[in-house]
């Protein structure tokens, strides 16, 4: 049977046969006794059960990846209607949900509670491997391909693959040449904000070993001992 709805500028198709067997009573399920007579629809790929039909056809999506639901605003595809509606105040630009603390608005009821955690120091989602917190679940999912090593970001032009798109977009600098981070000290451009902040260590580490005597400033402390000879008229490296 397939059955056609529209919701919100999405249609869906649904194949409710696909779906699963539904049973009157099985003895392999502990149900309440208000729940004997109803029937038990069960997902024929993992065995989850499910007390309606419509629940079940929306859990088969998981296994079957269809994303039934359309925006007509940007062509973006989603599991559910409700994804869906959500989705569209993006394009909408309404942002009922504001932030008591700081007075920012968000779209979404989720995205304000991953933001609170910024002011309350939260950090519910916690990696299994290492036991390390993050106060967003996208941070958590990031640090996890630390551990499986899933590098799903490739360049282009040579192939090679990493875990961060952060880390793509500096690797992709490399091929076009762009060095944007300028040293203010001497104008040494890189290509990434953090082989700036390695060079410019060279900057704050010279001249800072100062002789006591006439003021002169050495890059290590080496080369201030040896110049101090000269004051005290030894040689310190002569055997």
């Amino acid at each position: 049977v397939i059955k056609s709805e529209r919701i919100n500028g999405g249609k869906k198709l649904l194949n409710s046969n696909k779906s699963g067997a539904a049973f009157n009573q099985s003895k392999s399920l502990t149900l309440p006794q208000t729940c004997n007579r109803e029937k038990i629809y069960t997902c024929s790929e993992c065995r989850k059960a499910f007390g309606k039909q419509s629940i079940l056809s929306c859990h088969w999506r998981i296994h079957t990846g269809e994303k039934p639901y359309e925006c007509r605003e940007c062509g973006k595809t989603f599991s559910h209607g409700s994804s869906l509606t959500r989705h569209q105040i993006s394009h909408s630009g309404e942002k009922p949900y504001k932030c008591i603390e700081c007075g920012k608005a968000f779209s979404h009821g989720s995205s304000l509670t991953n933001h609170q955690s910024t002011h309350t120091g939260e950090k519910p989602y916690e990696c299994m491997n290492c036991g390390k917190s993050f106060s967003r679940v996208f941070l958590l999912i990031q640090h996890l391909r630390i551990h499986t090593q899933e590098k799903r970001y490739e360049c282009r032009i040579c192939g090679k693959a990493f875990i961060h798109s952060s880390s793509l977009i500096h690797h992709q600098k490399s091929h076009t040449g762009e060095k944007p981070y300028e040293c203010r000290e001497c104008g040494k451009a890189f290509c990434c904000s953090s082989h700036l902040t390695q060079h410019q260590r060279i900057h704050s580490m010279k001249k800072k070993y100062e002789c006591n005597k006439c003021l002169k400033v050495f890059s290590s402390f080496s080369f201030l001992v040896q110049h101090q000879s000269i004051h005290t008229e030894e040689k310190p490296f002569e055997v």
